[in-house]
Order: structure tokens, then C-alpha cells, then sequence
């Protein structure tokens, strides 16, 4: 909780300061193309106090995507720095070139990149793609819970250990507030139109989330394409993928379970594959999105185990996976009459539409709805890459293993959240021994004048040496593993 909290402090700071800047300041020439805003820093000059709040939600949301997947063992003062860095300068530049007018793939241009643009209606580029593929990079730097892929010495284990949740009640919850959430996201975007057509475009965005919701049933999967054609695709990624993760438990341990974790995170799914393209879809599409955005993710998943790359909560496979489905989605199945209503254009319509709207096969808005993606995943791992691999190398990055093993609401709260009960009591005592072993140290430190264990300060009281800290807390953990390597 105080992760996700930290996330939206740094973002709010990050996104106030330069953040919205870089993403939506500069001249209002929209033939003009910038790379970055250059001005409104600190919100100068912003009138617009709504329109800054709503920017800066979807903002916050790319970090919070990070902070589920690195869950268990990253540091606070990680969370603190990518988010300010992530919503400060890496997600706004990929908000102006999608969303600005000024920005080079924008549709919202006077001239759009090959005469159509961009589509990305409420983000799923913009905002889950870039989330998704910074927590992706993240994690193969970080890498996985003790645990999960390898036993106490270190062999590799032949199948994952699972580790789930701490509650599935809270999960059901935070997978509603989500799904309710997307109202904000999908028809508030909407009032960016400015044709007349924005009640229309809100409208259609909102009937599809909430038929989503509401065919998130089980037996929604046995409904035929004449009556599932009404509902939307958001529970239908639901549906299919605790369905499609049933078979596959049964082919493997011949005993069918459903897996709500399977329904939350299929319905999630769904949500961000239809975000991008809500307002040019018609239903029954939405419903096809859907039906593969739950296939999308559950294929997804798999794989992330399957090449030992440790996801605490599945966001790479919600977000980035069905992010990427719901660009190219919108690139084949955009209508022209509600590309018309939403953009003001259908000079380039969806690959399966074109034939029929200009007599040709017509793949341009494809093309740029790939162009947007390679540049979104290119922009972000150029800069997020080498920042995560400095923020191991000063180790900020990840936590020692001692406080992973207690657990981080220990090690930095002084308490657990299910209760102390939960850890076993001689890791709790290990670890309260290396803290006190480490504090004992420092103390002498700051009490020695001189010597090879201090450094005077300016008044003769030795200061605190960083480098022999970092060796203290290198032999404890060294002395803490090879108690659990013969344990």
C-alpha cells in the first residue's frame, strides 16, 4: 500500500513539475511537430485544472502498472525514482507524439502521419503499453522472488512454486474499482471531441464497458456468436480465459478448477485490449477483442513462467501483451462512420473495412498503429533500461534477501500484514540480529575518530563510510545464505 502511494506522490510531483510539460505544452500549431512540450512547466500558464487532473490519472496508472509486478522485492526508494522518472519524462513524450497535437503520430493534427494517424482513443498505447513494457524491463533486471523459480541453494526448481495473493477478496475488489475506473478512462476521454459528436462517442464507450461487466459470467462462454454479438469484449476476455485455463489444467492434472484469478485478470484484459479502440468498434467486434485479449493474456502468462521472468500480479500480460492486441485490434476493425464521428476522417479505415470503403485493401492505419507501438517500446527501454540497471548497480533496486525472506512489512514496517505468524520466527530473529548487528557497527563508526572503519568529519566526529556499510550488509546477508544453503 505505501508502494502504490509512493507511486502516486512521485507521479503527482513528477507530472506537475515537467511531466505535463514535455506532454501537452508548446504552440497550438498543430502542422507543428515537436518532440516535447516546451513550456507550462510547473503549471504556468495552465488554465485548464480539470484537464490537468485527468491527464495526470492516466499518468499515475503507467507507474502503478510497475509497482504489482515487482512486488515483494524492491526497495521504497526504487518506487520513489522510476515513478518520477516514468511520469516526468518518459511517459510524456510518448503522450505528445500520440496525443498532442503537435505530436508526430498524432491523429489530432492538421497533418496526421500518412493522412490518418495514430488511433489510441483512451490508451492503450499511450498508457498500458508504456507501463507494461517498463514493468517487463524492471523485472528481468530485478529479477524473481526468492523462491519462485530455484530452492534454497540455488538448483532450479522443475516447476514454478506457486506464490498467490494475499487475499482474493481484496484482488475481487481492486478488479471492480478497476472496472469501474475504466468509465473514467473510455468515455471521459471523449471530451476531447469537439465535433458535436463527443455525447454520441461517450455514450457508445460506456455501453461497451458495461455490457463488459455484465457478461463477465460463466456461462457467457456457452452463449453463441448471435447473442454473445450484444455484450462487449472486456468479460469476454474474462470468460475465456478462466475457460481456456480450465482445459488446461485438466489436460495437465487430469482435475478442472477455475481459477478466479484466471476471470479477474481475463476481464482486466479485455479492458485495456478495447481502450484503444472503444470509440471506432462496433460490439460484436469489441466482443471478438475481447475473446482474444483472454487468449492474449492466458498465452501471455504462460510464457512469462515458462522463460522464468516472475510477474508478482500478471501486469505484463494484462497491460503490455493486450496493449500491443488492442492497437493492432483497432488497426483492423476501425469503422468508417465512427472513425468519422470520433476523428473527423475515414480517409484510412480498418484493414477488414477498407476493401469495402474504398474498393482496395488499405493497411496505412495498420501501419501506424504499428509504428506507435515500436516507438513506444523503443523509446521506453532506450531510457528505462540503462536507468534500471543504474539503480541496481548503486543498489537501490532491489531488497537484501534477509528482508525479503521476513517479508517487506517487517523489514520496513515493523509488522506484517497477515501477522507475524505467517514468517517463520528464527528468520524474524535473523533478521532482527543483522539490524542490530548493523546499527551496533555504525555506532562504533560514528564514535571512532579516524581509523580504517570511519572518516573524520569537519569537526573531528568520524562520519558514516557508505562503502564499509554496504560491506557490513554484503557479509550479513553472505553469513544469512549460507545458513539457509546447509538449512
Amino acid at each position: 500500500m505505501l508502494k502504490n502511494l509512493l507511486d502516486a506522490c512521485g507521479a503527482a510531483l513528477g507530472f506537475f513539475s515537467v511531466g505535463y510539460a514535455f506532454a501537452f505544452g508548446g504552440t497550438t500549431d498543430s502542422a507543428q511537430k515537436t518532440f516535447l512540450g516546451n513550456t507550462n512547466f510547473f503549471m504556468k500558464d495552465v488554465d485548464d485544472n480539470a484537464g490537468w487532473l485527468f491527464q495526470f490519472a492516466f499518468a499515475a496508472t503507467s507507474a502503478t502498472i510497475v509497482a504489482g509486478t515487482l512486488a515483494e522485492r524492491c526497495q521504497m526508494a526504487a518506487y520513489l525514482c522510476y515513478s518520477v522518472v516514468l511520469t516526468g519524462f518518459v511517459y510524456p513524450a510518448v503522450a505528445h507524439a500520440i496525443w498532442s497535437g503537435q505530436g508526430f503520430l498524432t491523429a489530432f493534427s492538421s497533418d496526421p502521419l500518412w493522412g490518418i494517424g495514430m488511433i489510441d482513443f483512451a490508451g492503450s498505447g499511450v498508457v498500458h503499453v508504456t507501463g507494461g513494457i517498463t514493468a517487463l524491463l524492471a523485472t528481468i533486471i530485478l529479477g524473481p522472488r526468492r523462491g519462485r523459480f530455484h530452492d534454497a541453494r540455488g538448483a532450479p526448481l522443475a516447476k514454478p512454486t506457486p506464490m498467490p495473493g494475499h487475499s482474493v477478496a481484496l484482488q475481487v475488489l481492486g478488479t471492480f474499482i478497476l472496472w469501474f475506473g475504466w468509465y473514467g478512462f473510455n468515455p471521459g476521454s471523449a471530451l476531447a471531441i469537439t465535433n458535436g459528436h463527443y455525447g454520441a462517442v461517450a455514450a457508445l464507450c460506456a455501453v461497451n464497458t458495461t455490457l463488459a461487466a455484465a457478461s463477465a459470467g460463466v456461462t457467457a462462454i456457452f452463449l453463441n456468436l448471435v447473442l454473445v454479438e450484444r455484450q462487449t469484449g472486456e468479460a469476454t476476455a474474462g470468460v475465456t480465459a478462466i475457460f481456456l485455463n480450465l482445459v488446461l489444467v485438466e489436460r495437465q492434472t487430469g482435475e478442472a478448477t477455475f481459477d478466479i484469478v484466471m476471470l479477474m485478470n481475463g476481464a482486466l484484459a479485455g479492458l485495456v485490449a478495447i481502450t484503444a479502440g472503444c470509440s471506432v468498434v462496433t460490439p460484436w467486434v469489441a466482443v471478438l477483442i475481447g475473446f482474444i485479449g483472454g487468449v492474449v493474456y492466458l498465452t501471455s502468462s504462460k510464457t512469462l513462467l515458462w522463460v522464468r521472468i516472475d510477474d508478482a500480479v500478471d501486469a505484463i500480460p494484462v497491460h503490455f501483451s493486450n496493449g500491443v492486441w488492442g492497437l493492432i485490434s483497432t488497426g483492423l476493425f476501425a469503422k468508417p462512420e465512427l472513425l468519422m464521428m470520433a476523428y473527423d476522417t475515414d480517409a484510412h479505415v480498418g484493414l477488414f473495412y477498407s476493401m469495402q470503403h474504398t474498393g482496395s485493401i488499405d493497411a496505412t492505419l495498420l501501419g501506424c498503429q504499428l509504428t506507435g507501438t515500436l516507438f513506444i517500446c523503443g523509446w521506453v527501454f532506450m531510457i528505462m533500461f540503462p536507468f534500471f540497471i543504474w539503480l541496481n548497480y548503486v543498489g537501490w533496486f532491489r531488497a537484501d534477501s534477509l528482508e525479503e525472506l521476513v517479508g517487506l512489512d517487517i523489514s520496513y514496517h515493523g509488522g506484517a500484514s497477515g501477522g507475524v505468524d505467517e514468517v517463520k520466527n528464527e528468520y524474524v530473529q535473523a533478521f532482527n540480529k543483522q539490524r542490530g548487528e548493523l546499527r551496533k557497527r555504525r555506532k562504533q563508526r560514528l564514535e571512532t575518530i579516524g581509523g580504517p572503519e570511519g572518516r573524520p568529519g569537519p569537526s573531528g566526529v568520524a562520519m558514516p563510510d557508505p562503502e564499509a556499510e554496504v560491506m557490513d550488509m554484503r557479509h550479513a546477508n553472505g553469513k544469512f545464505q549460507h545458513i539457509m544453503s546447509h538449512s
